[in-house]
């Protein structure tokens, strides 16, 4: 499946979550990024108007965001 526009951000890791989210959002306006708690449990299904933020205790991204 291809997704329209950028699909990944790996210079946002150790960022702060609301920005990397607010970042995301603006460089590809056909995604709603949605911050994700560490140990949280998500569907596993593809969607390209998704990205998930996973954000660690401290709210510092500690993963690269991609759509999905």
């Amino acid at each position: 499946m291809s997704c329209r526009g950028k699909s990944s951000w790996p210079e946002l890791v150790r960022s702060s979550g609301v920005s990397a989210a607010a970042t995301i959002e603006s460089e590809n306006p056909n995604v709603n990024a949605v911050l994700v708690p560490e140990g949280s449990l998500v569907t596993m299904d593809f969607r390209c108007d998704r990205v998930r933020v996973w954000i660690n205790s401290a709210g510092r991204v500690y993963q690269t965001p991609r759509i999905g």
